[in-house]
């Protein structure tokens, strides 16, 4: 909403004027605004030709007349309009001999651009929003066409997308929506704008209104943005699905054009349609008295211009509503606004003959929803192609706005002053103090108090009387064998001395340094150079002069920092007075792009000002945030997030913010209860549609449940002669049923037989059976309560193992060690058919209100679960350890996603998550390396391959390292794939790499916290206890002898 309107003539065609010249300035990279303002004459206002014209390689600068030029803007100025401006854009000038074919061809297509506004009432840079729209909505269409199958799919889970408890509602990002999302939200959440959008009413002769197609745009526009808000409010779901009012923006356009546009642009249109339809029904309601806008009410203020140009002097009043702010150059947001305040020579201002031109801009009515856009994108005329400005860029969570004011410019002028002259004289020793901390002449430099204690060093040395060469002469070999200009550090002090060696041998041996060998230094040889001759009394006077003097520099060091800090705090302090922190602004929504110019990813940062923390809106997911997080994600610098707009509430105003009373109970009214009522029957209807889903998944599973309870009821009968049990067949893995256990349970059960028999031989079936039983739960308590290392995972070998660790009611386990000794293949021998027989009467005489079946099935399939995740765990560690990083990616995924449901329900119940994390992370950075190395290699097979594995592999996976927050090694690893891309981005590469990377980059750093499911999971081997525990050793064992990787 950038917009800077003509008050004194409100229909003004240069009503968007500045908007446009901000935007040109930023992607040409060109600062001369006479020829931004021409060009966009030439063009009519068409953004799109008035870059061609400027970047055109014959563009010729256009020459203005004084008087244009004094009614446009001074030079420099990238946002003021004057008032006097009324050129005709309509005219046509093709008689000039100075044109060239595009300025021919860009006045021809203005006429056709006048019709089609006339026609429809939209104009050309209005039909250039719809072109992200139309690359959203073509990205969500194209995504159901891929040849190659997803990894992914939505989960069919409806308890998966439900609402907790109060938790805001998010935004589905439908096809690279998530500056949708941000703005959105960001609106959203400032409860007027919220009661504004909801408690709007059509214009009750609403069908008789629409005079163009701009006004057929906006109602239906309302209409839908209304049902966004109440099921924002209300919605009992996770997150609602905004795909209705992106429709109709985009519906509202139509364009070829698939280019993504600067957010920005998107903003303060979207505001320019919420006003028009505001506009719509204050017109119809107003009754002899000016309709007042509440868009314009909330969003725009004022700014008075006072300038000199050439001795002239010149004052005007504009309309604003996003105030934009260069970045480049500034540290913080205060640096920022005075630059865009204060415009060329200032003095002047103040003189009465002066020949220089200069303006200050001061606010005199401030809105109560104040927006600052950030440019943090420039033009590289080197690239041909626009960068972003990773800079940092620090503001504050309070920002007190006195000194922009008009009533104050006075008192702000004089505090002007006061630090330039501050500044001025701060200057002057910074550059005293750098003399004393870099001194000398040469290319080397170092502190004077430094110099002067290395002299006082040196003077204070052990004197010598001979030279450092002569001192060696008696212990150094002879002069004849050595090598010219070798320093003595190098002699090779080995083999026969050198009165051994011949003097007249012409052949000289090389000499080689052999640290640890030399010989040794003469113990009378000073480590530091010294004085050869020096008195006694040179001595003392040399040393006091150096004392002294370095006293002296010490002083005056410390002298010149303490004024430079008392200097910084008077300058910090200048606008600390009561008088200046009067027009106090709070924070409110922090709007974040990360990654460069062409590509990124958009989420917003918003104050609750109910439950006074910060909140973070990125898409579907909706989490609780710090200001240490925003200030990493936003201020820049750090990585390649950063904030491009910044969403700013009167702090007085407590309307803003204020939550609705009932007027009778005085009660606070929240969610349902705020809503008008056709909106709440709207909401009412959803939440029905959904507490269906709900209600039939619950009967699926129901029913399932139900069935397979009927299925292990059915009565089986005894087998003569049981089949001998296949090698390899896991006892909770592709069975029929759970009784059919492994061959080395029955063992387990025959070993407590022998063991009860041997203690009880003349006892009967049954109290045989009742000392077997208490022997085999033994041996189990014993193993569960032991500490074995990583590699013998006894929950592996029995279910009550698991249970017990797990503290599973005493009548599962029981009911279970029942089961093993009542199996079938206990029947080989009497003695144990006998036991069988008694187990399964007893089996048959406990009541259903003894055990609880429901959750005696839940603990078996928890340890079902249990080893299904152990065997994905394992396969894909195989196949990690074999580096085939794609097959075990998926198995890895499955165990990952698997163990995490089953340490929700207790810390025994999975395994280590940490280690999972840690190769599922080292699995995807390995990945990424490779598909960017495939990437890198330019052909085009492998590069297709390359971008097949990030958009089939690593994209969809990498919600699952973003969805905890808490997980920095995840995050770090997932901003470290991001960036490997990013770099692609300033690098010379042909026009299909180009074209490619542009068309992927979005889907990787658009990328939504949301967690889907997989189609299938990966196939899974079929092992026997024994088999799983000894493969599941194997592998633990192997990663204990292998460096952990910074696990």
């Amino acid at each position: 909403m950038t917009v800077e309107q003509n008050v004194l003539q409100p229909g003004g065609a240069a009503k968007h004027q500045q908007t446009f010249l901000n935007q040109l300035r930023e992607i040409t990279g060109i600062n001369d605004i006479q020829v931004l303002q021409q060009a966009l004459k030439d063009s009519n206002g068409n953004l799109e030709l008035a870059v061609a014209f400027l970047t055109a390689k014959n563009a010729k600068v256009p020459q203005l007349e004084e008087a244009t030029y004094y009614q446009t803007a001074l030079p420099g100025n990238d946002r003021y309009i004057s008032v006097g401006s009324q050129a005709d854009t309509n005219v046509i000038d093709l008689t000039g001999d100075d044109k060239d074919d595009l300025q021919r061809a860009i006045a021809l297509s203005l006429e056709e651009s006048n019709r089609a506004f006339r026609e429809t009432g939209i104009t050309d840079e209005e039909q250039a929003i719809s072109r992200v729209l139309e690359a959203s909505i073509a990205e969500n269409k194209a995504s159901l066409k891929r040849t190659h199958p997803e990894v992914w799919s939505d989960s069919p889970n409806p308890y998966d997308r439900k609402r907790q408890d109060n938790c805001p509602v998010g935004l589905k990002n439908v096809g690279n929506t998530c500056w949708f999302s941000a703005v959105i939200q960001s609106l959203f959440n400032l409860l007027e704008f919220r009661r504004l959008v909801l408690n709007f009413n059509p214009p009750a002769n609403a069908q008789d209104l629409p005079r163009n197609q701009k006004e057929h745009r906006n109602l239906p526009f309302m209409r839908e943005l209304r049902y966004l808000f109440a099921l924002l409010v209300g919605s009992k779901r996770k997150y609602v699905d905004p795909s209705r009012a992106v429709e109709i923006l985009k519906d509202a356009f139509k364009s070829n054009d698939s280019q993504q546009q600067d957010v920005s642009e998107f903003t303060h249109k979207l505001l320019d349609w919420l006003e028009d339809a505001f506009q719509i029904k204050a017109e119809e309601e107003r009754d002899g008295e000016k309709s007042k806008n509440p868009m314009v009410e909330l969003f725009y203020g004022r700014f008075l211009a006072v300038g000199v140009l050439e001795g002239k002097k010149f004052e005007n009043t504009e309309m604003f509503g996003q105030y934009p702010l260069q970045v480049n150059g500034f540290k913080d947001l205060h640096e920022c606004l005075e630059a865009a305040m204060i415009e060329g020579e200032i003095e002047s201002l103040h003189s009465e003959n002066s020949a220089k031109s200069g303006q200050e801009h001061w606010f005199t009515e401030l809105p109560p929803v104040l927006t600052f856009e950030l440019s943090r994108f420039e033009f590289n005329q080197a690239l041909g192609r626009p960068e972003k400005i990773h800079n940092k860029l620090e503001f504050p969570p309070i920002l007190y706005l006195d000194r922009y004011m008009h009533k104050n410019r006075e008192i702000t002028r004089i505090k002007r002053d006061e630090i330039k002259r501050l500044k001025e004289y701060l200057t002057v020793l910074q550059q005293r103090l750098e003399r004393y901390l870099s001194y000398g002449s040469g290319p080397k430099r170092f502190p004077l108090v430094d110099v002067l204690q290395y002299a006082l060093e040196f003077a204070s040395s052990k004197p010598v009387c001979t030279s450092p060469v002569d001192d060696l002469g008696a212990s150094a070999p002879a002069s004849s064998t050595l090598p010219a200009q070798t320093p003595p550090s190098t002699i090779e002090q080995q083999g026969p001395s050198s009165s051994d060696v011949p003097s007249t041998s012409p052949v000289q041996r090389s000499v080689i340094h052999k640290p640890f060998t030399q010989s040794r230094i003469p113990p009378d040889l000073p480590m530091h150079p010294a004085p050869r001759h020096i008195t006694e009394e040179e001595l003392s006077v040399l040393e006091g002069c150096l004392h002294r003097w370095r006293t002296e520099v010490e002083n005056d060091t410390r002298d010149l920092q303490e004024s430079i800090s008392r200097i910084h705090r008077t300058i910090e302090l200048m606008y600390s007075d009561k008088t200046m922190v009067q027009v106090p602004y709070r924070l409110h929504a922090v709007l974040v792009h990360e990654g460069q110019a062409n590509a990124g990813h958009y989420w917003a940062y918003i104050y609750d000002h109910r439950q006074n923390r910060w909140m973070k809106y990125n898409d579907i997911s909706v989490t609780k945030s710090t200001w240490e997080e925003l200030e990493r994600d936003s201020f820049g610098g750090y990585r390649n997030a950063s904030a491009y707009c910044l969403m700013y509430i009167n702090d007085k105003e407590q309307y803003l913010i204020q939550e609705e009373f009932n007027k009778e109970t005085g009660q606070v009214l929240v969610g349902m209860d705020t809503l008008p009522s056709d909106l709440r029957d709207y909401v009412k209807e959803d939440n029905k549609r959904f507490e269906k889903e709900l209600e039939e998944w619950d009967a699926e599973l129901a029913q399932k449940a139900q069935q397979e309870k009927l299925l292990s009821q059915i009565p089986r009968a005894p087998a003569p002669s049981p089949a001998p049990v296949q090698a390899g067949e896991p006892e909770y893995l592709e069975q029929p049923s759970r009784t059919d256990i492994s061959k080395h349970l029955k063992e387990d059960s025959v070993q407590a037989i022998n063991k009860a028999l041997a203690e009880q031989e003349d006892r009967g079936p049954e109290a045989i059976m009742d000392t077997a039983i208490k022997l085999e739960y033994t041996r189990l308590l014993k193993l569960a309560q032991e500490d074995p290392p990583p590699e013998c995972d006894y929950r592996l070998r029995h279910a009550i193992v698991y249970f017990i660790q797990n503290q599973a009611p005493k009548k599962i386990i029981e009911r279970t060690l029942l089961e093993q000794f009542g199996d079938h293949n206990l029947s080989f021998d009497e003695r144990c058919r006998n036991i069988m027989k008694v187990a399964q009467a007893k089996l048959e005489m406990i009541k259903p209100d003894e055990v609880n079946m429901e959750e005696y099935e839940r603990w078996h399939q928890d340890y079902r679960n249990f080893r299904e995740t152990t065997m994905f765990l394992m396969v894909g560690l195989e196949f990690f350890q074999k580096k085939s990083y794609m097959e075990a990616l998926l198995y890895l995924i499955y165990a990952y996603q698997n163990n995490k449901e089953l340490l929700s329900k207790g810390p025994y119940r999975g395994h280590d998550e940490e280690l999972i994390s840690h190769y599922r992370r080292e699995c995807l950075l390995k990945l990424n390396e490779h598909a960017a190395a495939l990437f890198e290699s330019g052909d085009d097979q492998e590069v297709n391959n390359g971008l097949i594995i990030m958009n089939e592999l690593i994209v969809p996976c990498l919600p699952l390292l973003l969805v905890d927050e808490m997980e920095e090694k995840d995050i770090v690893a997932v901003e470290d794939m991001r960036n490997r891309w990013c770099s692609y981005l300033g690098q010379e590469m042909e026009s299909n790499l180009q074209e490619k990377l542009t068309d992927f980059l979005p889907k990787l750093l658009d990328c939504s916290t949301e967690i889907k499911g997989f189609n299938d999971p990966p196939k899974l081997p079929s092992y026997s206890t024994h088999e799983l525990c000894e493969r599941y050793a194997r592998i633990m064992l192997s990663l204990s002898r292998t460096p952990a990787d910074g696990r």
